[in-house]
């Protein structure tokens, strides 16, 4: 019995059958951990919707920010880009069915020792406030008025955490926080647009993992949402979104010894 966490699919359903393949994924026994970004720019993510679903209790699943964006695109709240590839999913029979089970995943997931997020965590949160913080955002994106949270998000660049926000901003910003965190300053501002190197992060800001006094800095962090670090991993952090989808490697960690797996995208 293993728990595999992986990386960020989007929509590379190929590669991910033969990752599953590589670790002798065995649905009877093991689990499986998806940290996000499961769907858009891959060339199939109508499939690892369903075969993700299709698991059941053996996949823990938290959003992405890819997610997010399928769930406004569907609701008609922004357009669709050309570098998307949302399309087969939305035109699917069993769309409704696969949007309604996005919207009942989770935003953060918790486990002994160890936490799954799809981007990061402000330093000034701990572990049982982002649990709870987390928990708002999902009885509001499985609540009847899910739309409203939607439209606060879309677009999020001014959003930035406040314990006095409430409303639909308050947990759009919690989500912006979950699924779109890279760089912070120490009191928890966050920089909106910087996708790049950490090296290259502007100045005051810093990767969410190296800020000091992290009051979750005790708890082992599962992530990913950061292309350009690739896999990271340290004491208290296994970031594992090493770029499958702009052609690099799908990872999977074992979480009982940190094993790694790997394969290209290229691989035939």
């Amino acid at each position: 019995m293993a728990t595999y966490a992986i990386g960020d699919v989007q929509g590379c359903y190929e590669p991910l059958q033969r990752l599953l393949q590589q670790i002798r994924f065995n649905p009877e026994s093991d689990r499986l951990w998806f940290v996000g970004d499961l769907v858009n720019r891959g060339p199939d993510s109508l499939s690892v919707l369903r075969y993700i679903k299709g698991l059941g209790d053996r996949a823990i699943a938290v959003l992405g920010n890819h997610e997010l964006f399928l769930l406004a695109v569907a609701e008609q709240l922004v357009p669709v880009r050309p570098e998307d590839t949302l399309q087969a999913i939305l035109a699917a029979p069993d769309c409704d069915k696969l949007l309604t089970w996005l919207r009942h995943q989770r935003l953060f997931y918790r486990e002994d020792s160890l936490a799954m997020v799809h981007a990061g965590l402000l330093p000034q949160w701990s572990i049982d406030e982002t649990e709870q913080l987390a928990d708002e955002v999902e009885a509001g994106l499985r609540g009847p008025t899910y739309q409203d949270v939607l439209r606060a998000l879309y677009p999020s660049k001014h959003l930035q955490w406040s314990a006095d926000l409430t409303g639909p901003t308050r947990l759009a910003t919690i989500i912006k926080v979950l699924t779109r965190l890279r760089a912070c300053s120490p009191d928890g501002q966050m920089e909106s647009s910087y996708n790049g190197s950490p090296e290259r992060i502007p100045a005051g800001y810093f990767p969410w993992f190296k800020i000091p006094g992290r009051r979750h800095e005790q708890t082992t962090i599962v992530c990913g949402h950061w292309a350009a670090l690739g896999l990271h991993c340290e004491a208290h952090l296994l970031a594992i979104d090493s770029g499958c989808v702009w052609g690099r490697q799908l990872t999977a960690v074992r979480l009982e010894d940190r094993a790694i797996f790997q394969v290209e995208y290229s691989e035939s």
